[in-house]
């Protein structure tokens, strides 16, 4: 049997030295979770859930080995309670679809528009409120994001364009400079964001080709990357990352979920925060769980995450504290849990 590790090295052995390191990292990620379980020396049988498994091997290597409970080990595994069928949960839980305005343009709140650029990702979050999307319904890269941008470009109240996915940054350098190209000639846009995993899980990704592509990017360039544990920010590759990023101009922000078993105490809470600015990472929304069939084993009680947010209040001061919110379908804004 071919182990992930095999795979891993046959794949940057066949693979050009020219793919930039994070591709043929990407390209060598864990997708067995027996592989996985044994990498951390774990027995248990494998989840049939069809939402498959996808961890980075610099991801992995921050996990416990033999625990089970290990918060970053429960973001990524698959579970057999995922294939529960729960009341309340579905597979469009915050109203994508419904907000789709042209290929890929989701156009939800006032003066700013997100665009799905790609289905691609470099880890499966088992709590993904899109693990459901129908991304080749709504594929904006068909003639050359054509759609999307000719969209953009007639709506003048446009100011900012939020790059999403799936993972934007999943793309290669050559397809994020055509979109950037593209964007720099709208004048009302002034500000592009990014939502992005991957300086966290991947951070291979912030290398000088994209800073230099960073560079060709004249709006206000947004970052708003993705942890929900502090141990996720501990290594040296996503201090180096975040470093680069905060170098080339991007503001940083993070956004978290909160994950039963995953940070629901104030400790970890806390110890999110700090981390994140102590990286220079300002702390942004914490949401309640997405109601995505699949994922109902993460969903911490409404009233447990407002106790819990009058606990971390206690612990840091205001700037410190990221905005408890939950996402509704129809809604033309977050709607604040915690006031």
């Amino acid at each position: 049997m071919i182990t992930g590790i095999q795979v891993k090295n046959q794949v940057e052995n066949v693979l050009p030295v020219k793919v930039p390191l994070w591709q043929r990292e990407l390209a060598g990620a864990v997708r067995d979770p027996l592989e996985l379980m044994r990498m951390l020396g774990l027995e248990g049988a494998s989840s049939t859930s069809p939402f498959k498994l996808l961890v980075p091997h610099s991801y992995l290597a921050r996990m416990k080995k033999g625990d089970w409970g290990d918060p970053l080990l429960r973001q990524v595994l698959p579970l057999d309670e995922e294939l529960r069928v729960v009341e309340g949960f579905n597979h469009d839980p915050v109203g994508d679809q419904h907000s789709v305005v042209a290929d890929g343009v989701l156009h939800k709140y006032h003066g700013r528009v997100l665009l799905v650029t790609t289905g691609a990702c470099a880890v499966h979050c088992r709590y993904c409120f899109r693990r459901h999307f129908p991304y080749s319904d709504f594929n904006p890269v068909k003639g050359e994001w054509e759609g999307a941008l000719a969209y953009i470009r007639t709506n003048a109240d446009v100011r900012e364009v939020i790059l999403s996915g799936g993972d934007p940054l999943t793309l290669s350098d050559e397809r994020l400079a055509v979109l950037f190209r593209q964007l720099r000639d709208i004048p009302h846009v002034t500000r592009v964001r990014f939502h992005t995993r991957l300086p966290v899980v991947l951070p291979s990704r912030i290398d000088a080709g994209f800073l230099r592509v960073l560079e060709q990017v004249p709006q206000q360039k947004v970052m708003v990357i993705h942890a929900n544990h502090e141990r996720e920010l501990g290594a040296g590759d996503v201090n180096a990352a975040l470093s680069a990023l905060h170098g080339a101009g991007v503001t940083l922000l993070n956004q978290a979920v909160l994950l039963r078993g995953v940070n629901d105490s104030v400790q970890a809470q806390v110890g999110l925060s700090e981390s994140l600015f102590a990286q220079r990472v300002l702390p942004y929304y914490l949401h309640v769980l997405d109601r995505v069939a699949g994922a109902a084993h993460f969903e911490v009680p409404e009233a447990e995450a407002v106790q819990l947010m009058g606990e971390i209040r206690k612990r840091l001061p205001g700037f410190l504290v990221p905005k408890l919110v939950r996402e509704v379908a129809g809604e033309k804004a977050k709607m604040p849990v915690f006031g």
